[in-house]
């Protein structure tokens, strides 16, 4: 059975300090993170690669990668763009943010027609992550209910950034590991005293650093993105929150489906470290540590060819 590697690579980036993050060099012969998740990926059993990329930067993207990796995958390509809304939908006056994770997803309709497994293009998952979603989906075929997935549970503690706070979709999960709740938390970081703190004061009372986080990493079938366009004239539509910042998020529309009780969600636990580029001075230990895997022969020094 043919399966897909989804990476969205659309993000603008701002909190990087400029140029384009996804395509920061880390290995030795021009190796960027993505080429580390497709090696692994491949590893895995994955067929196929589609980057979800603006249009702004094709031309940068294909020469950092895209060109590349071509020779050693399957590639296609889809764009993201502000403006690319359902009809009788506009942009609102000053919006510039895009419209979010889901719209993301959503931009694959046409050219995703297998399961898949999405991910963000900054961020390192390991290869324990790739191996049991791929597993996952060519062997979990009915879940009872509307949308079977699966979703990568890094454990908290090993997400965080040295430099500043990120982002995690914190989850629930009842004693069969499928996904109850998935509580999209910002700010998430250490005090000046170590201790772990976060913007969300509920969440606050009862996180501890083993909590599983989403990294945005997760396993679907095409209904899934279907049922996105669906979605996305109900957010589009829905008058609440700030229009020129709302986002249609994954962890968001996940968990929905969840409390709909028309999704089903594993959880797979993986132990691997995360690391990535969320602020400019990240990249010497993503650096350092691609530099101890290469070393301990995770990967060869020079990953293709």
């Amino acid at each position: 059975m043919k399966t897909t590697l989804i990476i969205m690579a659309a993000g603008i980036g701002s909190r990087y300090g400029g140029g384009i993050k996804q395509l920061a060099k880390m290995g030795k012969h021009g190796e960027i993170i993505m080429d580390y998740s497709i090696y692994d990926a491949k590893e895995a059993g994955f067929d196929k690669v589609v980057f979800i990329i603006r249009k702004d930067i094709e031309k940068d993207f294909k020469e950092a990668i895209g060109d590349r990796i071509r020779e050693q995958i399957e590639v296609e390509y889809v764009f993201q763009e502000l403006s690319d809304l359902p009809e009788g939908f506009q942009v609102p006056e000053g919006r510039v943010k895009p419209w979010g994770t889901g719209q993301a997803i959503l931009c694959c309709k046409d050219v995703v027609k297998e399961p898949f497994v999405i991910i963000n293009a900054d961020d390192y998952y390991g290869k324990e992550a790739f191996r049991k979603l791929h597993d996952f989906l060519i062997r979990e075929k009915d879940c009872g209910a509307k949308y079977c997935m699966g979703m990568a549970g890094f454990v908290l503690k090993n997400t965080l950034s040295e430099n500043g706070t990120v982002t995690r979709g914190i989850c629930k999960a009842d004693e069969h590991d499928m996904l109850t709740h998935v509580v999209e938390t910002t700010g998430i970081g250490r005090d000046a005293d170590g201790r772990l703190v976060c913007d969300d004061p509920e969440v606050q009372k009862w996180v501890t650093e083993q909590e599983r986080v989403s990294m945005n990493m997760w396993a679907g079938e095409p209904a899934f993105i279907e049922y996105l366009e669906e979605g996305f004239r109900e957010f589009l539509a829905d008058a609440s929150g700030d229009p020129l910042k709302k986002e249609y998020l994954l962890p968001t529309i996940v968990d929905q489906l969840i409390r709909k009780g028309e999704a089903k969600v594993k959880v797979l636990e993986t132990q691997d470290k995360w690391f990535g580029i969320t602020y400019k001075e990240d990249k010497p230990a993503v650096e350092a540590a691609f530099a101890k895997l290469i070393e301990d022969g995770v990967y060869p020094e020079k990953l293709w060819g």
